[in-house]
């Protein structure tokens, strides 16, 4: 069991969060504490990036109320989790966040090649590599991975 566990949730990805919540509930000690952590890109999107129409304000207040809807979504009751909502590159962010706050596990959702939140195969590399403390990379969902596999799932 663990004291402080370090959740890193793709705030778009409403499954992810069901899997990293309910795995981190399962690991925690009593008494526990939970930090639910995203990374977003500031910046605007499609062809011009670094322009958007989003104050810097805007864009992680309407971060946080995403995930702050999956918090209260799928965390059972008698929990409760600091929410950190952090812009910029995502292994290095979180490898910090965990030093930080003294975590001693990183719960990371394993996903395919798709998707657009920057947490993928380079990231769960260097937060395993970097990290302070144990590092748990859930798989993908096996229902997921069935409909990648599937001949014409567009995948």
């Amino acid at each position: 069991m663990y004291r402080k566990i370090l959740l890193a949730i793709d705030y778009e990805d409403d499954g992810e969060g069901k899997r990293a919540l309910d795995e981190g509930v399962r690991l925690l000690s009593e008494g526990g504490e939970l930090h639910l952590a995203t990374i977003y890109e500031p910046g605007g999107a499609g062809f011009f990036p670094h322009v958007s129409t989003e104050t810097p304000a805007e864009r992680e207040a309407e971060v946080r109320e995403q995930l702050s809807l999956l918090a209260r979504k799928y965390l059972p009751m008698q929990y409760s989790a600091k929410l950190h909502i952090i812009a910029g590159s995502p292994g290095e962010k979180l490898v910090a966040l965990a030093a930080n706050i003294g975590a001693d596990l990183i719960i990371l959702v394993s996903k395919g090649g798709g998707g657009r939140w920057p947490l993928r195969r380079a990231t769960k590399e260097y937060v395993v590599m970097s990290a302070c403390c144990a590092t748990l990379i859930l798989p993908q969902d096996l229902e997921e991975r069935r409909v990648e596999r599937e001949p014409g799932s567009g995948a």
